[in-house]
């Protein structure tokens, strides 16, 4: 790992960070989440999603690799702990797994400025992986006290999620949720698998490979002066056409993530916030 002489930082708390252990633990989460564990042989993290049997996304995490090849670390940005334990844990029936959630033990630190090969490293009683925030040259640093970096510039949340609204990465479970597919949220580059074989949702998800488009899609929008309040209500003319997701303040007003309705959208048109309304978001595309 190369750190620069002053990266910029922000310390975070994970929404979840579980232990998953036992001799069946690589074989049961395989058959879980939706991208290939097989990846981490070659040291890397894998960031994945978990469904339900319809493939809607109840939570997302990076998955790496423990102590020994009969230990799993997960954690997770957004996603609570809890969820994901009860979300595993419903499906442990004769498999000899444990779940264990440590979430309050662990702090993180995002480091803007660094730079690592790939691979999750140990680091000081901790971890350090590729984050997934729209930054360049960014990890994740983990470990059970706050990493402390004497005169580093800090980052703000806001920083960091004007960073995650321009490179059009959403929040889970906020941006796409139990009421959205991946694809809904351009997710099935990062975050599946088409080849690893069976997990929960996997044939819905290989049926929409197949159509080749979803009828929603979270697509980035911007707008001047103050930012209406998340899920508000989009407008084209007098029509519904989704809700606004994700939204931060800018230089220029503000930016966005809003979960649109594809049928009937019109892509030089710009957004209200009510039926026939004054435009206040336009359009700026898909992630």
């Amino acid at each position: 790992m190369t750190i620069s002489d002053s990266p910029r930082i922000h310390a975070w708390r994970p929404a979840a960070f579980l232990r998953v252990g036992g001799p069946d633990a690589f074989t049961f989460l395989q058959g879980q989440l939706t991208n290939d564990l097989g990846r981490l042989k070659s040291g890397s993290p894998v960031y994945g999603l978990w469904l339900n049997q319809k493939a809607r996304v109840l939570a997302d995490s990076f998955v790496l690799q423990g102590s020994g090849p009969e230990e799993f670390l997960v954690c997770s940005y957004f996603s609570p702990g809890a969820a994901i334990r009860e979300r595993l844990e419903s499906y442990i029936i004769a498999d000899d797994v444990s779940v264990a959630d440590e979430t309050t033990e662990w702090f993180g630190t995002a480091l803007v400025g660094a730079e690592l090969t790939g691979k999750a490293q140990a680091a000081a009683d901790g971890l350090v992986f590729p984050g997934r925030r729209g930054l360049d040259n960014q990890l994740e640093w983990m470990a059970r006290r706050p990493l402390e970096i004497a005169g580093a510039p800090v980052l703000t949340a806001e920083d960091l999620e004007r960073a995650r609204i321009r490179g059009g990465i959403p929040a889970i479970p906020m941006d796409i949720g139990p009421g959205e597919l991946p694809n809904e949220g351009a997710l099935e580059a990062d975050a599946i698998s088409y080849t690893k074989g069976c997990y929960l949702g996997q044939e819905v998800i290989a049926r929409l490979k197949a159509m080749g488009q979803v009828r929603r899609r979270l697509e980035r929008v911007s707008g001047a002066g103050e930012p209406p309040p998340r899920l508000a209500k989009l407008y084209q003319h007098s029509r519904p056409v989704g809700e606004l997701r994700s939204v931060a303040s800018d230089s220029a007003g503000f930016i966005g993530l809003a979960l649109l309705t594809l049928l009937h959208l019109q892509r030089d048109a710009a957004l209200s916030l009510v039926p026939d309304g004054p435009p206040v978001l336009k359009l700026e595309g898909a992630p």
